[in-house]
């Protein structure tokens, strides 16, 4: 046992799993490896294979908690490996708040109490063209705070065809129904028209709201509501008119040779009541729901009591406003991880590829990116990858995933593909390092 504790190798892990962990570890393998000798006879392993065991599994334990990982799946929003990277001056205000205290509640100049969300509402107002603004902890909670602000025990009219389920199997009308609110459908799941919201408003009916379609399409027969003259009925008839817009667009991503997605300007312009989006999607900051929308309307939000249970932190409420001032810069919004991996020409991801390809010894291929995170669920993205065609590609996979550094890629057709799009310039070398590494 000493001898093991003192291996370099197993002792290294103290310093993140601590002593104690450490010692159960080799104590489980020690009683396997005496167990598996009762019963099968002969010796243990040498010393040598015993500590080769016992940090494998060091490595596991540690691997289950959370670690930074090279992307190279061609995913540019990988909800499974934490959606948009931040920017650096993101990842800076976040160190400098935290590393002490901050405003978060403070009125500088009045020496008083203050509101957290006052920090970041002007960047939101002047990113949006909104009243006002608030700030949760994700969009879903966004959706709960709004429907338990102006819904509880009443009822809230939906287009049939918007009727969505977002990842995990989190459903609208399970939102809706855990919201106290009751849903009134209007339309076919096909086609929706005006008539069919007029026909289903009611006395008791609280909130029009429309949900973007942010993670499928449907095309064909098919018909919508427009926004703005949904906006247009709910003034008529004195309703409040919200949208889940979700992945939170800022700019017209068709600069960047995707398809048009609808951005929350727009939505605002349209006249809606509230809109609610992400934070870490398109916005390309941390994860948050954010809600825009009348001064009136967000008010009531700030007063509902279950908006302290969606509060969110100063860091995310740093790294939120770090990030909306990056689109103000001159060359909005390079500076934010998600746009500068959209920005890159083929041309640049090609000379990226040939020069790990002559170290690797991969085959530099054609490949297709998409946007991911549950946005522009249809469109591509033309983009560079390296291709090692090995029979043992899916093993290369596993190997890479939990190296050091992790390297997540994509397995197709026989061949393991890294995909340079969505793999920062400066981690080329770490990719390199890692690719040696899981190919000896």
């Amino acid at each position: 046992m000493h001898r093991l504790l003192a291996e370099p190798r197993i002792a290294a892990f103290a310093r993140t799993l601590g002593p104690d962990a450490v010692k159960a570890t080799v104590d489980d393998v020690l009683d396997e490896m005496r167990r598996h000798a009762a019963v099968n006879g002969g010796g243990v392993p040498s010393g040598a294979g015993l500590a080769l065991e016992i940090a494998a599994r060091l490595r596991r334990l540690e691997r289950a908690g959370l670690v930074a990982t090279i992307n190279a799946t061609g995913v540019l929003l990988h909800t499974n490996l934490g959606r948009a990277p931040l920017a650096p001056a993101a990842l800076a205000a976040i160190a400098d708040v935290g590393a002490g205290y901050s405003n978060l509640e403070f009125d500088l100049d009045a020496g008083a109490r203050d509101s957290r969300y006052a920090r970041v509402a002007d960047l939101l107002r002047r990113a949006t063209g909104a009243d006002d603004a608030l700030v949760v902890n994700n969009c879903a909670a966004a959706v709960l705070l709004i429907l338990d602000t102006f819904a509880r025990g009443r009822e809230v009219v939906v287009a049939r065809g918007e009727l969505i389920e977002i990842g995990g199997g989190f459903r609208l009308p399970d939102v809706l129904e855990r919201s106290g609110a009751t849903l009134v459908e209007a339309g076919a799941s096909n086609k929706a028209y005006l008539h069919d919201v007029e026909r289903a408003l009611s006395p008791n009916t609280a909130l029009l709201l429309r949900s973007h379609l942010s993670n499928f399409r449907v095309s064909g027969f098919t018909a919508s509501i427009a926004p703005a003259e949904l906006a247009a009925l709910g003034r008529r008839v004195g309703i409040p008119v919200v949208e889940d817009l979700g992945s939170g667009a800022l700019v017209d991503l068709e600069r960047y040779g995707l398809p048009h997605e609808r951005t929350v300007g727009e939505a605002v312009r349209d006249g809606l009541d509230l809109v609610a989006f992400s934070g870490d999607k398109l916005l390309g900051g941390p994860q948050a729901g954010i809600v825009v929308g009348r001064s009136a309307a967000i008010a009531r939000l700030r007063a509902n009591p279950l908006l302290r249970a969606l509060r969110v932190d100063k860091a995310t409420l740093a790294a939120l406003a770090a990030t909306l001032r990056l689109y103000f810069a001159p060359d909005a919004p390079a500076g934010i991880p998600l746009y500068a991996m959209l920005g890159q020409s083929l041309d640049a991801l090609r000379a990226r590829a040939e020069r790990l390809a002559e170290r690797t010894g991969a085959r530099v291929v054609a490949s297709e990116a998409v946007p991911g995170g549950g946005t522009l669920p249809t469109a591509t993205l033309p983009s560079i990858a390296l291709a090692f065609e090995r029979p043992d590609a899916e093993d290369v996979a596993r190997r890479l995933r939990c190296g050091e550094p992790a390297v997540v890629g994509r397995v197709a057709d026989g061949a393991l593909l890294l995909d340079l799009r969505t793999v920062p310039a400066q981690r080329d070398e770490d990719l390199a390092a890692a690719v040696a590494a899981a190919l000896a």
